[in-house]
Order: structure tokens, then C-alpha cells, then sequence
């Protein structure tokens, strides 16, 4: 529900504020005025696009604001997927800077113009003579009647159902597709998956292979070098252990002579122990250490091989070409179990298919049954709205399983007596159409959440008698969705709740559009005035009256 609407520095407005009534609210004025341009306004807040033309100062920006209550619309979903904050009141403001920038804002987050116009049409449902495209659509018809027969729960099961077979159907065309890629990488699968396999990789193999061959290539040398070291070592009489157990020796009588070379005998014990280590290490290398021709080929010939397959897979290591290996067994496994993973899918396939069938038989049974009571409604409707020989026919065929069940509707509409009905966007009129959605709308006050209507002088064209019908039709749908309604007959601007005159004035050094919300007296005056003219003569004011009493 709108609570405010606020209006500055757009076309004709400098400044404009209004509260609607929570029921009806009624809007005048002259042709000209600027009823129109707030229409516009309103439309920038629904996220329609803009630019600097409408601008009324050139150098001041364009702010239009709407402040909604939606407590009762279910719509903390939608800010939730949208990432804005949810609150009972939205707050929504359209900018348009002297640049041409446009800006939007939900409870002072940004948002893009497409979430803007989303959110919009949740809020607002702007009604006029030229608004004949929704209703024309298949899927709109389709939800009204939805809502008319009241399905919401074969809805609900029929979407489940399809959902779940739009993902059968998906699983199913992939494995579909997957096997035909399989079969016929099949043979080369099984062949690079062998030629690995019999390598029986392990981690890490590889750099331990490369060490063992370098200490292998290297024996002889390597041996021969240990034992020159061991040999300085191990020198009776100027080996390295001789000259260490002297120094030792040394540095114990130093210690004995003073304390203060103490922490000097501790470091050389240090590194006595580290060349002891040395040494034992050189010893149990050079036992480990062997020259074996033999082994030094059986390594060089594995590792070649691994050089070969990592050069032909374009990987750089053992554990890469193990992560292929077990792709590769994962896709031979596959196609070993091709024909069976493909039977269970197309089984769960033919399974869905069914349950969506069924679900979709059953809603189209409980669509079907209101058919009748749709048509002879509306007709009844429209009967009372001046149009007596109207024939509206609900025409139904059977498709395949789609988003909203497994039918296509399409409404046909004839004004005239001996007319055959046809789609509305062959047949109807501006004024019929008019009056055909308006009657639609009033069908569905009842059947369905509605966002805050707006009527942009659908009575242009029709009687009194007539206009007292659809202004009587207005207020039994204000009684549970807010409505404003832009009109210029007195017997529709009498009803409302409350009512706004929209003016030019000429005061100042630019023309602007105002609005007044107007009191008792003062929509006397504007009713008798649209009954006869700027100077109203008592007789008109008494009907005015008369028109405010009903």
C-alpha cells in the first residue's frame, strides 16, 4: 500500500506531496493540469528509464519517493534473494541528476533498474486505456484463471513434479550425450589407462628414483671419495681422531689448571661428537653405497618411462599422472556400466514423466471446471459496464509438460452482438479493453493479492449510469486493495475516500503543476465545476452535494 508519494523538480512539478487513502482515493483536474506527468513520476519509481528532458530545473536534480507498507505482501523472499534489508515499510527513491544520471534506492540501498521495475510491479499496477499487453499474454490468463479457480495446491504439486523431471530429463540427456563421447574414446581410454597401469606409480617415486640414480651413475667416485675422508680420518698417526683424543687430552689438563677454560673444553666436546657423527655416517655410506650396473639400468629404464608418459599427458609429475590414471579408470568404469547407469535414468526418466502427467491432468481438470463460471462472471461484469452483447470464450489445447502445466489458454472477446469472439489483440478497443481489464480486476479482488491499483481515467467514453456502476465496482475493491483512480466525471470523483485536484500554477516565473488534497467544501466547489463549468450555478453545487451523499 502506498502511504506517500513525494514529487520534486520533474516536468511540471517543483514540489508535490500525497497521502493516499488505504481505500479510495480520487484525482482531478484539468486537462493539462498534470495528471499525466505524476503518472510518469509514478512510473520512474516502478523502474521505468528516464532522462534530463524531464528535469524542471536544469540545475536542481529530480527526486521522486515512494513510501510503501508491505507487511501483508509476502516479499521477504524477494529482498532476500535481492540482498536488500527487509522492513514493513519500503522506501523507494528514483534520482535523476542535471547530468543525466540515474539513480535507485531501496530503504537507501542501491539497487539496479531491473530489481527496481521487479519490485515495482509487486507494489503498483498502473491501469489505463492503452494497457493491453499483460492481458494479452498466454501465461497472465493463465494465472488469472489459476487464482480464479483457486489451484494453489495443484500448482504447487505440478511445479514440484516438473522440477523433478526437468532434472531427470537434464541427467538423462547428459548420460545420453556423455555416451556417445565414451564409446568413442573407449578403446583409447582402455589403452592409456593400461599403459599407466602397468607402471603401478606411487608417490613420491619419483624423486626417489632420480636420487638413487645419482648415487648410482656416481658409485665408484663416491666410494672413492669416502674412504680418502675416512683415511684422514682414521690415520694412525696424523689422523683426525688421533689429533681430536690430543686436543681433548689438552683441554682437560686446561680446565685442571683453570676453571675459566671450562666452557672452552664443552665446545670442543661438541664438535668431537659432531666428527665422530661424521665419521660413522662416511662409514655406513660407504658399506650402503654399491656398484650395480644392473639396478642403475632397471632405474634409468623405469624412469625413462615415466619421462615418456609425463612428456605425451603434458604433466610434470608422478602424482599428476596418477590423478589421470584414476580419471581414466573412472571413465573406463563408466563405460563398463554404461547400459545400466542409462536403463536407471531413463527409468527415473518415464517415473517423473508419469507423476508430471498426472499432476498436470489434475490441474487442468480444476482449470477446466471454472472455465464456465470465469466466462459467465465476466460477461455479467461487462454487462454491467455498458458492454450487454460482450461474449467472452476461455479456449483451451493440451501441450507438452511445461513451467505452468500442460495447458495454453487463450481469452476470446467480442463487444458486439453476432461478432464471433477472438483474441483480444485482434478485437477489442481502448475503451472496451479498458473496461474488460477493469472487470478482470474486479473478478479477481477477491482471488488474489493485489499491489495498490491505479486507474488512469478508464471511464473516458462511458455513461453516467455506467460510471456509477464501475465507481460502485471501485469501492467494493478498495475495501481489501487501495485504489486511486484518475478521473474526470463528477459521479466517479464523488465516491472516493478522499480526493486530490492537480493545478497549473501560473504564480511564479515558470508554470507548475500542484495538487490539493481538497476538503468538504472545497470538492463541492470542483464537483459542481465538472458538472458545469467554471462558474457552477446552484443547481449543479445541489448535485454535487448529492453526489458526495451517496
Amino acid at each position: 500500500m502506498l502511504k506517500s508519494l513525494s514529487i520534486s523538480n520533474y516536468a511540471l512539478i517543483d514540489q508535490l506531496h500525497m497521502q493516499p487513502s488505504p481505500a479510495l482515493s480520487m484525482i482531478t483536474g484539468e486537462t493539462g493540469a498534470g495528471k499525466s506527468i505524476m503518472l510518469g513520476a509514478v512510473g520512474l519509481l516502478l523502474g521505468n528509464r528516464s532522462d534530463t528532458k524531464v528535469l524542471l530545473h536544469e540545475d536542481r536534480k529530480c527526486v521522486i519517493e515512494g513510501v510503501f507498507d508491505v507487511a501483508t505482501y509476502g516479499l521477504k523472499e524477494f529482498f532476500d534473494q535481492a540482498e536488500l534489508d527487509y522492513e514493513p515499510t519500503c522506501i523507494i527513491r528514483r534520482e535523476i541528476s542535471p547530468a543525466g544520471k540515474s539513480r535507485s534506492f531501496v530503504n537507501d540501498t542501491p539497487v539496479l533498474l531491473d530489481a527496481l521495475k521487479t519490485l515495482g510491479s509487486y507494489l503498483m499496477d498502473v491501469h489505463s486505456q492503452h494497457d493491453t499487453l499483460q492481458l494479452g499474454e498466454g501465461s497472465y490468463q493463465l494465472s488469472l484463471i489459476d487464482a480464479f479457480a483457486q489451484t494453489q495446491q495443484e500448482v504447487k504439486k505440478y511445479k514440484a513434479d516438473f522440477k523433478t523431471f526437468q532434472t531427470s530429463q537434464k541427467t538423462y540427456n547428459e548420460l545420453n550425450k556423455k555416451a556417445v563421447e565414451l564409446q568413442k574414446e573407449a578403446d583409447f581410454n582402455q589403452f592409456q589407462l593400461e599403459e599407466l597401469s602397468v607402471l603401478s606409480l606411487k608417490e613420491n617415486e619419483q624423486a626417489e628414483l632420480e636420487s638413487t640414480q645419482e648415487i648410482l651413475e656416481n658409485a665408484e667416485e663416491i666410494k672413492l671419495k669416502i674412504n680418502e675422508m675416512l683415511n684422514l680420518f682414521q690415520d694412525e698417526q696424523f689422523g683426525i681422531t688421533q689429533g681430536m683424543s690430543q686436543v681433548q687430552h689438552g683441554m682437560q689438563s686446561l680446565e685442571r689448571l683453570a676453571h675459566v677454560f671450562a666452557s672452552l673444553k664443552e665446545r670442543f666436546q661438541a664438535v668431537n661428537i659432531e666428527l665422530k657423527d661424521i665419521e660413522e655416517t662416511l662409514g655406513d655410506e660407504d658399506s650402503r653405497v654399491e656398484v650395480d650396473f644392473e639396478r642403475l639400468d632397471e632405474i634409468r629404464d623405469r624412469l625413462s618411462k615415466i619421462y615418456q608418459l609425463q612428456k605425451k599427458h603434458g604433466v610434470a609429475s608422478v602424482e599428476e599422472l596418477m590423478k589421470l590414471e584414476r580419471a581414466l579408470a573412472d571413465k573406463v568404469f563408466q563405460f563398463q556400466n554404461l547400459d545400466e547407469t542409462l536403463a536407471k535414468a531413463k527409468q527415473e526418466l518415464e517415473e517423473s514423466r508419469a507423476k508430471v502427467a498426472d499432476s498436470g491432468k489434475a490441474l487442468r481438470k480444476k482449470r477446466q471446471a471454472s472455465f464456465a463460471n470465469f466466462q459467465n462472471s465476466l460477461e455479467n461484469l461487462l454487462g454491467g459496464l455498458g458492454m450487454e452483447n460482450s461474449k467472452v470464450v476461455m479456449e483451451h489445447k493440451s501441450i507438452e509438460p511445461a513451467s505452468n502445466g500442460i495447458d495454453e489458454i487463450e481469452l476470446l472477446f467480442s463487444a458486439n452482438k453476432g461478432s464471433s469472439p477472438q483474441p483480444l489483440k485482434k478485437v477489442a478497443s481502448g475503451g472496451e479493453f479498458s473496461r474488460l481489464l477493469f472487470a478482470i480486476k474486479y473478478l479477481m479482488a477477491d482471488k488474489m493479492a493485489m499491489p495498490t491499483l491505479i486507474f488512469d481515467e478508464i471511464d473516458t467514453g462511458i455513461s453516467g449510469e455506467v460510471a456509477l456502476k464501475m465507481v460502485g465496482m471501485m469501492q467494493d475493491i478498495s475495501k481489501k486493495h487501495q485504489v486511486i483512480c484518475i478521473t474526470h466525471l463528477p459521479q466517479v470523483a464523488g465516491q472516493g475516500d478522499l480526493h486530490y485536484y492537480v493545478f497549473k500554477d501560473n504564480s511564479s516565473e515558470k508554470t507548475v503543476s500542484k495538487i490539493k488534497l481538497l476538503d468538504t467544501d472545497e470538492r463541492v466547489l470542483e464537483l459542481a465545476k465538472m458538472i458545469s463549468g467554471a462558474s457552477p450555478s446552484a443547481s449543479a453545487i445541489e448535485s454535487a452535494k448529492e453526489l458526495l451523499r451517496r
